[in-house]
């Protein structure tokens, strides 16, 4: 079974830092497109951030600068490393592979709570 399991969140002050895991199995992690979506409370799941296969990035313009998205293919392992965190960041953040087949995620992990407090 295709399983992504993501780790890393916590309470942070704002200015803190955190950095998300997302590690993959049952998939070719290397074929797929990676990203992170977040849902903060009340309000419907938005884009954070994604990486190509070959390793191109895009951010949502509210953590542009602050956000980074890497993936280490042979840890099958997508991460989010935030700085800067500010309380609107407060979500939880969900990764997600899509194949490139269709347009949409197909598969995505249980979440992480990130928690910024002012």
């Amino acid at each position: 079974q295709v399983q992504l399991v993501e780790s890393g969140g916590g309470l942070v002050q704002a200015g803190g830092s955190l950095r998300l895991s997302c590690t993959v199995s049952g998939l070719v992690f290397s074929n797929y497109i990676m990203a992170w979506f977040r849902r903060a409370p009340g309000k419907e799941r938005e884009f954070v951030a994604v990486i190509s296969r070959s390793g191109v990035t895009r951010y949502r313009d509210s953590v542009s600068g602050r956000f980074t998205i890497s993936r280490d293919n042979l840890k099958n392992t997508v991460y989010l490393q935030m700085n800067t965190l500010k309380p609107e960041d407060t979500a939880v953040y969900y990764c997600a592979s899509n194949s490139g087949t269709r347009n949409e995620y197909e598969y995505w992990g249980q979440g992480t709570q990130v928690t910024v407090s002012s």
